[in-house]
C-alpha cells in the first residue's frame, strides 16, 4: 500500500494505463490512509469515499476498454474549499458559511480536473476567508504538519500541504494571494506553483490571486498544470492556453541563465540561518550547473509590505460585512479584528494604497529585472506552533516576506523542499520567473529536486 501513496500521479497514470495498477487499488489504498491519518492532521473535509470509490471502478472500466476519460483519469485529487464544485459544500474557511448552499457551478479548476478524469475525494481545509498564512480556522479548527504534529502548515491552502504530505492524495489544487499555496509546500515540504496570472483560469477574476497545483514532486506540478492550464473564458484574465505540456519539457540546460540570489527584501523577520544555508545550496547547485548566481542587493529601504496588508484588510471586511451579525461573530477572531481596521480605510485611501504598491512594483523591477530567475527563501522561518495564526499574530500574513509580491507582479512563483532542520522540518526555497516563462521556473526546480539527492521518507 505505501509503494501506491508513494508514487507519483505520473507513474500510476501509466501503470492505468499500461494495465498493472488498478485505480480501485489506488482509491482503496488511499481511503484507508485518509482513514488513519486525517483525524491526526484534519486536512481534509467533505471526504465523499463511497462516491469515489465508484468513480474508480468506472475509471478501471474505461481503462480496460482502453479509452481512458483524460491525463487524470483514476487519480485521486484534492480541492481546496475555496474552489467551488457543483453540489459540494463551501465554506471558505469560515463557520459563518455553515448555512450557505452548497455551490451551483464547477470552477475551472475543478471544471478541468473532472474533464480529465480526476478522481474528487475531498475538500481540502484553510483559514476563514483564506487570509491567513496558517492553519487555524473558525470552520475547520487547527490543521497540523504530518511531519509534526505541533506544527503549523502554512496557510491559506493549508489542508491541501498537510494532505499531500500526509498520502491523503496524489495531486492537489490550493489558491494564492500573498503565498497560500507556497508556504505550506514549505511548512510540509511538498510542491507548489503559483503560475504566472491567468495561467490558470480562476474565479472570480483576479490581478493577484491565482490557483495553482500542488504535489510531492516538480514533474506531478508540472503535469497537473497542463492540465490547469487550459483556457476558461469566465475568467477575464486568462490567458490563452499554450499548449505546453510542462511534464514533458523538464529537460533543460541551465548554462548561462542568469539567477538573482535574493535573502533580504529589506523588511520583515529575519532569514533564520538555517534557512540561509539552504538557499545557499541550492543556489551552489544551481551553480555547479552553468547558471550565473549573483547576489540582490534588498529591493526595498521601506517596509513595502504595509500597503498590500492594508489592501488584503480591505478584502476582509467586505467580506466580514456579508455576514450578519449572527453570522459575524463566528468569524475567527483574529481574522475578524484584522479584518475590522480596514474600516478607517476610505476610497481615496485606498486608492493610494494601489497606487503606493504600483510604485513599489516598479522599485522591484528594477532590482531583479536583469535576471532570468531568482531564487529566495520561501519563509522566512521554519516553522511555528500549528495553533497559531502567523509569526507575527498581530499582522499574521506579514510572514509572506518573499513571496508576496510576486502575486502583485503577476510572475511565476514555485516552492519546493531542499533541506530539513535537525527535527526534521522542512525547508523549502522558491524559484521566480519572469512572467509567463512558467516552464523555464518548473525546469530550474526539477533540476533542484534532482540535485538536492534523496530527502527523508514521508510522514506516513
Amino acid at each position: 500500500m505505501r509503494d501506491l501513496l508513494e508514487s507519483s500521479a505520473l507513474a500510476l497514470s501509466a501503470a492505468f494505463r499500461r494495465g498493472t495498477i488498478s485505480p480501485l487499488d489506488v482509491m482503496d489504498a488511499t481511503l484507508a490512509q485518509i482513514d488513519r491519518m486525517n483525524g491526526k492532521i484534519n486536512a481534509l473535509w467533505s471526504i465523499r469515499a463511497e462516491a469515489a470509490r465508484e468513480a474508480a471502478r468506472a475509471a478501471e472500466a474505461r481503462f480496460v476498454a482502453r479509452e481512458p476519460l483524460g491525463a487524470l483519469d483514476g487519480l485521486p485529487v484534492t480541492l481546496k474549499d475555496s474552489i467551488h464544485v457543483n453540489g459540494w459544500p463551501y465554506r471558505h474557511g469560515t463557520a459563518a458559511n455553515e448555512d450557505r448552499p452548497p455551490s451551483t457551478f464547477d470552477a475551472p479548476p475543478a471544471a478541468r480536473t473532472l474533464e480529465a478524469g480526476g478522481i474528487v475525494l475531498a475538500k481540502t481545509t484553510m483559514p476563514d476567508f483564506g487570509l491567513l498564512a496558517a492553519g487555524v480556522s473558525s470552520a475547520f479548527g487547527i490543521v497540523r504538519n504530518p511531519w509534526d504534529a505541533t506544527k503549523n502548515t502554512g496557510g491559506s491552502s493549508a489542508g491541501a500541504g498537510a494532505a499531500l504530505a500526509g498520502g491523503l492524495c496524489h495531486l492537489a489544487v490550493g489558491t494564492d494571494i500573498a503565498g497560500s499555496v507556497r508556504l505550506p509546500a514549505a511548512h510540509c515540504g511538498v510542491v507548489a506553483l503559483k503560475p504566472t496570472q491567468g495561467r490558470v483560469p480562476h474565479l472570480v477574476p483576479s490581478t493577484t490571486r491565482s490557483a495553482g497545483p500542488m504535489a510531492r514532486s516538480v514533474a506531478d506540478v508540472a503535469f497537473y498544470l497542463s492540465v490547469l492550464s487550459r483556457f476558461d473564458a469566465r475568467d477575464s484574465g486568462a490567458l490563452p492556453a499554450d499548449g505546453i505540456r510542462y511534464h514533458e519539457r523538464l529537460q533543460a540546460d541551465l548554462r548561462g541563465r542568469r539567477v538573482g540570489l535574493l535573502l533580504s527584501m529589506g523588511y520583515g523577520a529575519p532569514v533564520e540561518p538555517v534557512v540561509e544555508q539552504v538557499v545557499q545550496a541550492a543556489a551552489r547547485a544551481l551553480e555547479a550547473a552553468g547558471a550565473i548566481v549573483e547576489p540582490v542587493d534588498p529591493p526595498f529601504g521601506h517596509d513595502a509590505y504595509q500597503a498590500i496588508d492594508r489592501t488584503l484588510q480591505v478584502r476582509g471586511l467586505a467580506e466580514y460585512r456579508s455576514f450578519t451579525p449572527e453570522q459575524q461573530v463566528k468569524v475567527l477572531a483574529q481574522v475578524a479584528y484584522w479584518s475590522l481596521k480596514a474600516e478607517r480605510i476610505d476610497g481615496a485611501a485606498y486608492q493610494d494604497l494601489l497606487n503606493t504598491i504600483e510604485a513599489s512594483k516598479q522599485e522591484l523591477h528594477r532590482a531583479i529585472g536583469g535576471y532570468d530567475l531568482l531564487l529566495t527563501p520561501t519563509l522566512p522561518c521554519v516553522s511555528f506552533p500549528a495553533d497559531r495564526v502567523g509569526l507575527d499574530e498581530a499582522t499574521p500574513l506579514a510572514h509572506a516576506t518573499f513571496t508576496a509580491w510576486f502575486n502583485q507582479t503577476g510572475q511565476p512563483a514555485l516552492s519546493l523542499p531542499f533541506g530539513h532542520d535537525r527535527h526534521n522540518h522542512p525547508i523549502g526555497v522558491q524559484l521566480v520567473g519572469r512572467r509567463f516563462d512558467d516552464l523555464g521556473v518548473l525546469q530550474a526546480g526539477a533540476f533542484l529536486e534532482q540535485a538536492r539527492g534523496r530527502m527523508p521518507d514521508w510522514p506516513f
